[in-house]
């Protein structure tokens, strides 16, 4: 004979996923996830990063963005880089149309994913109902209060997105980039983030922009990068399927594992060789160029 078995509702709680610019060095992350543990102590908690430089919201839209799609629908991202905290931004859960949710404040954040998911619906959220209690008197920690006690209660299941607050009509800050273009036998596109750990650089040229070159594996680019206007790298470099398809220590061109197009050094630091940084007044452009 066969019993009835309860199974707990854990299958239907979502992962929280937490992004900051925090570090890890205080104790700042371990009180957000202590207070996501106390909204429900069977959730799933993971990090994304919180190594986000201080107040960059840019470098943390382009993380979240790098990421978030690899993640099961449902899943709920708690992103803060907020140097505007306690300031009359809003505070929002936005429901992408792949189905994630992203607890963050509306100050740019948003700006990529809203291109690469794109944006179902966004909520202001309602710190009457959903703000740790006995917080009301601290304006500094957001991040803590507001942003892991709502995300904990929207994995959890304790509230639905309805439930986070009044629907935003408006539209979500962007913070405004040069995108992947062809024009006159050229592409340009934007240096969004540094492969950090490598020194490579990460463009947002997309596969299907850079084809329009006609530039085939072997062949050679020149290669224009501009911070704010100013001319800082102009070379010619080679593209290639591989790193090991060029000597050590020489120049590079690739499709990274987000199928951009990006530049490094074989076995060396292509950020600190030629002062590339990355950020949205960074540009790129690529031109064909004759075999050496």
């Amino acid at each position: 004979m066969w019993t009835a078995v309860f199974v707990p509702a854990r299958a239907q709680q979502k992962a929280l996923v937490f992004q900051s610019d925090f570090g890890l060095k205080d104790a700042a992350v371990g009180a957000m996830k202590g207070v996501a543990f106390g909204v429900s102590s069977e959730l799933a908690m993971f990090d994304l990063t919180h190594e986000i430089p201080a107040y960059n919201i840019w470098e943390a839209s382009c993380r979240l963005s790098q990421a978030a799609g690899y993640w099961p629908k449902g899943t709920v991202f708690v992103s803060i880089v907020d140097p505007g905290v306690g300031s009359s931004r809003r505070s929002v859960v936005a429901r992408t149309k792949s189905g994630h949710f992203i607890v963050t404040p509306d100050n740019g954040t948003l700006t990529h994913v809203a291109e690469s998911l794109g944006i179902d619906q966004v909520r202001e959220i309602d710190e009457a109902k959903n703000r740790l209690k006995n917080s009301g008197e601290s304006y500094t920690f957001h991040g803590r209060d507001v942003y892991a006690y709502t995300g904990a209660r929207l994995a959890s299941g304790i509230i639905s997105f309805d439930e986070v607050g009044p629907l935003y009509t408006g539209e979500v800050i962007r913070i405004p980039y040069q995108k992947a273009v062809f024009g006159n036998q050229e592409v340009r596109g934007g240096i969004p983030v540094l492969d950090i750990q490598y020194g490579n650089v990460w463009t947002n040229i997309d596969r299907t922009t850079f084809n329009e070159l006609g530039v085939g594996v072997g062949e050679w680019l020149q290669v224009r990068i501009l911070n704010k206007g100013k001319l800082v790298f102009d070379q010619r470099v080679r593209y290639v399927a591989t790193f090991a398809a060029v000597e050590e220590g020489t120049t590079l061109g690739y499709f990274n594992s987000l199928l951009n197009f990006s530049l490094a050094v074989n076995m060396g630091n292509f950020s600190e060789t030629y002062h590339v940084l990355s950020g949205s007044d960074w540009t790129i452009s690529l031109r064909k160029v004759s075999n050496k």
